[in-house]
């Protein structure tokens, strides 16, 4: 069986260094708090090319405190609008709603599933605060568009990076230092992943920096003294370490993530399943390498059959989902629906073999 993702496997190419960090960590005594949380956080801002970076416990409060802090910052009201990729996983969503304000689905385009930029005119009104680009699948949204039309109209740009861990732009800038502010997933099968969940938020903005670390404090600055209504989101020592060691690799991952597609999108071709991005050459870290087809479910049986996993990402769109659906209700995102209708993400990990990226090939251009 070829696995979609074996973190097990994963794992192992970090062995020892891994176990041993793993092992410093529990021996040191020192668990929330200490010296590897503050040196990640400078590595990977070292490494996005933003000031600050702030260790948080998952990929949905980094978004949730962003939004927090800038509501408390600039004064936002319950209700104010952020407008938000469609095609994406419903954290994206839920983190707005969890900070008080109004989500506000934006389709995508069809040729890389990413925000479409120019509809952002028609979603505006006069409570729109922010906008969400989501990074899906590892390729960069519209980031000059997108910050363009922010400027013009007053709004804070809020990067979702969950899936882009060292996504570049064309001169070089990495994701997380595009927007005003980012927000980042170490799930375990991010390209850059924890051992559990844990998140960071990434920016330039002394003031969002300092109230982000306050907020995921239970509002504390002091201990015991609380001046805001916050939340406990903690990155442990344990992640941190780990997350430390995993950054040193994180380029030769992409590296290999992306030669693994270019052989995807080079030898895949059978005429009815679609490769992305029309088959040419992406920016992306492919997270996620998604093929599109009228008959996904069967491609996706036809390959478990025949010894491969795969995953859907993401069957159901985020305002079709029951708890997103009401708040969702005027959403307008064909596009959106075309791809969840139609995805299906490939194995595309440092685990997989040559051979295995072969018969993956070979099965999918037999699919008749």
């Amino acid at each position: 069986m070829i696995e979609y993702l074996s973190l097990r496997k994963i794992s192992e190419k970090y062995e020892p260094r891994l176990s041993s960090v793993v092992d410093e960590v529990v021996k040191s005594g020192t668990y929330l708090y200490g010296e590897r949380v503050a040196a990640f956080e400078r590595g990977f801002a070292d490494y996005c090319g933003v000031k600050h970076c702030v260790g948080v416990a998952n990929g949905l409060d980094a978004l949730t405190l962003i939004l927090m802090a800038y509501k408390r910052i600039n004064h936002w009201s319950d209700g104010d609008e952020v407008i938000v990729s469609a095609n994406t996983f419903a954290a994206s969503f839920l983190a707005v709603l969890r900070a008080g304000l109004k989500p506000v689905a934006c389709d995508v385009n069809e040729d890389d599933y990413l925000m479409d930029a120019s509809l952002l005119e028609s979603l505006l009104t006069p409570r729109t605060r922010a906008v969400m680009p989501v990074h899906i699948y590892g390729a960069l949204c519209d980031m000059p568009y997108i910050l363009a039309f922010a400027h013009t109209h007053g709004l804070k740009v809020v990067e979702d990076a969950a899936q882009a861990h060292g996504a570049t732009d064309a001169e070089g800038r990495r994701a997380g230092s595009l927007g005003d502010a980012a927000g980042f997933s170490f799930y375990p099968a991010k390209n850059l992943g924890a051992l559990s969940d844990a998140g960071a938020v990434t920016t330039n903005d002394d003031e969002l920096a300092a109230m982000v670390r306050v907020m995921a404090n239970y509002g504390s600055e002091k201990k015991y003294y609380h001046t805001e209504a916050g939340i406990n989101s903690r990155i442990d020592e344990l992640q941190a370490a780990v997350l430390s060691l995993k950054l040193g690799y994180l380029d030769r991952v992409n590296a290999r993530k992306q030669q693994i597609a270019a052989r995807y999108s080079r030898e895949i071709n059978n005429p009815i399943v679609a490769t992305p991005y029309r088959g040419k050459a992406c920016h992306s870290v492919y997270h996620v390498y998604p093929v599109f087809c009228d008959r996904r479910d069967e491609l996706q049986e036809y390959l478990l059959q025949r010894g491969v996993k795969t995953i859907i990402h993401y069957p159901i769109p985020p305002h079709a989902q029951p708890a997103l659906r009401q708040v969702l209700s005027g959403a307008n995102a064909p596009h959106t629906e075309f791809v969840c209708r139609r995805e299906l993400s490939l194995p595309s990990n440092t685990a997989l073999t040559e051979d295995e990226v072969s018969t993956i090939i070979n099965l999918i251009n037999d699919f008749r």
